[in-house]
């Protein structure tokens, strides 16, 4: 009996360093949060309000690769997992018939403050194909379902605030952060986009937005949060690493891990 509970210390000690080794590697300076989770696993999935079609946003392994790519761009960013996204340009009965998904948490950033925003970002696999079937800003999305809170529209209590993100600097691999805050650009949904000007024909930088929805009323606040795609262009890449403020979102197979940014 002592020997077996020799044997469950040495196990369970092993367990720990190799979880202290795999945050010690991690790219980016992160840290866990106790309890792992921000709010538990079961809050982040798909938003099934916001999915047309059959789209896929799954937490997967991997991906790693492309082929003969080698390094650190050749695996997940943090831990060993993702999320996979796939969409498709033409497979529903719908105008458009394109396909659309959301991955996210709609529990633990609701009523959250927009304006307290100061960090947001992700890694993403994209591949050569993708650029291909839309060119080199086919990529995915994070949204924000925000109460925008507008003096010149105060009945408008619903618009999504979403990050169209630039060019990844490679493909076929894992890119660096993509910072949200200082590239791409910016847009509000529906009639808040078109009182602020900041809408998808005209989008805004980060900074720029904040500025609108900032017009000395009453703030604005946040729904939910997600990754997303479509609709548009078919993709199948995966993100990794989403950022807000100071907690990082680890996508891994077995649930999200919630990692704090040093």
């Amino acid at each position: 009996m002592n020997a077996l509970s020799g044997m469950k210390r040495t196990l369970a000690l092993a367990v720990t360093t190799l979880a202290a080794i795999a945050v010690s590697t991690v790219p980016g300076s992160a840290a866990p949060v106790p309890g792992g989770t921000q709010g538990g696993p079961d809050h982040w999935g798909v938003i099934a309000r916001n999915t047309i079609g059959s789209p896929v946003a799954a937490l997967r392994s991997g991906p790693y690769g492309s082929f003969g790519v080698t390094g650190r761009s050749a695996r997940p960013p943090y831990g060993t997992g993702s999320l996979g996204i796939e969409v498709a340009d033409n497979s529903t009965s719908l105008t458009p018939p394109s396909e659309k998904v959301d991955f996210g948490n709609e529990v633990d950033f609701y009523r959250n403050p927009v304006l307290g925003l100061n960090q947001v970002g992700f890694h993403v696999f994209q591949t050569g194909e993708n650029t291909s079937h839309g060119g080199p800003t086919n990529m995915p999305n994070i949204r924000f379902e925000i109460n925008p809170n507008l003096t010149a529209a105060p009945t408008t209590t619903y618009s999504s605030l979403v990050w169209s993100p630039p060019a990844s600097p490679v493909t076929d691999r894992w890119s660096p952060y993509l910072d949200a805050t200082t590239s791409g650009r910016w847009f509000l949904t529906g009639n808040a986009g078109t009182v602020t000007g900041c809408n998808q024909s005209t989008p805004c930088t980060f900074s720029h937005v904040k500025t609108v929805l900032n017009d000395g009323g009453a703030a604005p606040t946040i729904h939910t949060v997600a990754v997303g795609k479509g609709r548009d262009t078919m993709w199948a890449g995966a993100v990794d690493g989403l950022r807000i403020n100071r907690e990082i979102y680890d996508f891994e197979a077995g649930g999200v891990r919630t990692l704090r940014a040093n």
